[in-house]
Formats: structure tokens, C-alpha cells, sequence
């Protein structure tokens, strides 16, 4: 574990990106990557309610800013709604109201299904990671929201290239070597609704099985319910605009924002690889020791 997210000033060749941080799954912060996106210069407020003002896009809500959360003994997802991104845009400025907390969040490549007119912003991938993932994404999402949007503790099996177009992001990374401090419970599903009157209250999703989840805030951890996490080690980093996070598939993270940051990441999903072998026997051992 370094001490910190170690920075690389210039995009690596595919050869050591592969050797160096793909291999040893070890995270990194890439700068001058993004530099010629238009999307840098391009992607402010005005221009996006120019260009995509109208278009609806699908918004999480919650009353608090937390979506897929554990609250009680249940796993809360947020609310949906499609709201046109001019009146998004409108919230986040203050010009307009609505309640609870937007993020623009929808995770299964939104800015292509969504957004297609923003794709020449930017480039479709990443070409020195996908020659050395030996694939083009899976996925493309496009990320706006309010600062109180919080995403709490959780891993993905996809490695993860996440770039800030504008604004800047605060990841709280552990390790997947962390997993035996890292507490795990089952949850009933359910999801916020929100009524006429703008208030929120919790539905369960009666069709869904209960949910493997984490309940501790790593913020703000329970060291008396949950005192294996003080063994953990947590490193902390921001990206800031035109600056490119790689996060290695089954890292574990908490991601804050400023407000109305603007990101874009792509989700290379590598499957059933080594890494996920590794944290698959790792949860295992885990689960055989009782220690979660």
C-alpha cells in the first residue's frame, strides 16, 4: 500500500500501464490525458442547456443525497426520474427547485443512450487502456450532480477509468485486501418513492432478493459495532479537472464531489479474471473465519 495515489504526469504506453498498474490492480491519478477533449473546454452550464437542455435524462433522488444506502435493516435505492437536464441544471444553480438531491447517475452507458449529441467531446474510450485491457468499454456514463450526492462504500468488478471534465471528485479508496475489516449484511431491497406531496418514503422490492451490502460510513465509522475496520487503511484522494482516475476493479470506494462537478468514466468489465478469483477465495476466507 503506498501512502498515497501516486500521480503520473503523462499517460503511460499501454505496456506499462498493463505492467505497472493493470498487473499489481494498484490505483493511479493520470494527468494530461484528457487534453484534447473539446469536452474540457466545452462543458459548461450554458453549453450543456444549449446542446442538451431539452433532452430527458434519468436522475437519482433521495432525500439526503445517498442513493443505494443502508438505512435500518434495508438497502435503499434511489428514486428515478426523467426530468429534462435544463431543469437539472436550473437546481443545481439555484434558479429552481425540487425535492431531495439530484444526481445525474445512471450507470449502463447513459451518455451514449442519453446524451449522444455530447459524444464528439470526447473520445469513445481510453486508446492506450483498451489496448492494454484488450477490449473497447462496456459501458460510457456521464456523471452531474449536487455536492451533497454522496456514493457510499462499495466495490465494482470493472476496472474503472474515471475522468473529471469539470469540478472535482473525493474518492475514499480501500484496497480489496481490506475485505476482512470491511463489514458485510444482508438486506431487504427497497426504494425511495416520492409523493405528490414531495416527501419520501421507503417501498420494498417485494420481487428482489436481500442484498449484500456495507453498512459502515467510512467517514464517520462505528468502531464499536464494527471494530475490525480500524484495521483498515483507507487512502484518500481528489481528482480535479482534466485529471483521470484509474481504479482497479474490486477497489473499494466512497466518492464525494464539489457541486455540479461533471465527470465521464468507462467500465472495462474483465470478467471472471484473476483479480476476481483472488477477492472470490479473499470473501471466502473471510466468511470461514466469522470475522464478517
Amino acid at each position: 500500500m503506498p501512502p498515497a495515489v501516486p500521480y503520473l504526469d503523462q499517460p503511460p504506453t499501454p505496456l506499462c500501464f498493463f505492467r505497472d498498474w493493470v498487473c499489481p490492480n494498484r490505483p493511479c491519478i493520470i494527468r494530461n490525458a484528457l487534453q484534447h477533449w473539446p469536452a474540457l473546454q466545452k462543458w459548461s452550464f450554458p453549453y450543456l442547456r444549449a446542446t442538451v437542455g431539452s433532452t430527458e435524462v434519468s436522475v437519482a433522488v433521495t432525500p439526503d443525497g445517498y442513493a443505494d444506502v443502508v438505512r435500518g435493516d434495508r438497502f435503499v435505492m434511489p428514486a428515478e426520474r426523467h426530468l429534462p437536464l435544463s431543469h437539472v441544471l436550473d437546481v443545481l444553480e439555484g434558479q429552481a427547485q425540487h425535492p431531495g438531491v439530484l444526481y445525474v447517475q445512471k450507470q449502463c452507458s447513459n451518455l451514449a443512450t442519453e446524451l449522444s449529441q455530447l459524444l464528439s467531446d470526447l473520445e469513445p474510450h481510453v486508446p492506450w487502456a483498451s489496448e492494454a485491457l484488450g477490449k473497447i468499454p462496456d459501458a460510457v456514463n456521464f456523471w452531474l450532480g449536487e455536492a451533497a450526492a454522496v456514493t457510499s462504500l462499495h466495490k465494482d468488478h470493472y476496472e474503472n477509468l474515471y475522468c473529471v471534465v469539470s469540478g472535482e471528485k473525493h474518492f475514499l479508496l480501500h484496497p480489496p485486501s481490506d475485505r476482512p475489516f470491511i463489514p458485510y449484511e444482508m438486506y431487504t431491497p427497497a426504494s425511495y418513492q416520492l409523493t405528490e406531496e414531495g416527501t419520501f418514503k421507503v417501498v420494498d422490492e417485494e420481487a428482489m432478493e436481500k442484498v449484500p451490502w456495507i453498512p459502515l460510513d467510512p467517514l464517520a465509522p462505528d468502531l464499536a459495532r464494527y471494530p475490525s475496520y480500524s484495521q483498515a487503511q483507507a487512502l484518500r484522494c481528489t481528482v480535479q479537472a482534466g485529471e483521470l482516475l484509474y481504479l482497479p476493479a474490486l477497489w473499494f470506494h466512497h466518492v464525494q464531489q464539489s457541486h455540479g462537478c461533471i465527470a465521464v468514466n468507462f467500465w472495462y468489465d474483465m470478467e471472471y479474471d484473476l483479480k476476481y478469483s483472488y477477492f472470490q477465495l479473499l470473501d471466502s476466507l473471510t466468511k470461514a473465519a466469522g470475522l464478517n
